[in-house]
């Protein structure tokens, strides 16, 4: 009992100490990430147009 106990206790010792060792972005670094995404989203987008265009000026 006395083991199980103890290893229980280290266990959550252990997640603890790895999840406070996360490291957390400022609200600086999570815009920046944001705006990352929709600059990459935009750029998909107009990709995705382009080959369109393609297809439909090769068709004609």
């Amino acid at each position: 009992m006395r083991k199980s106990l103890f290893m229980f206790l280290f266990s959550l010792m252990t997640i603890g100490i790895a999840l406070s060792c996360r490291e957390e972005k400022s609200t600086g670094e999570k815009i920046e990430d944001g705006v990352e995404e929709v600059g990459d989203g935009i750029e998909d987008g107009a990709e995705e147009v382009e080959d369109a265009v393609e297809d439909v000026a090769d068709d004609h």
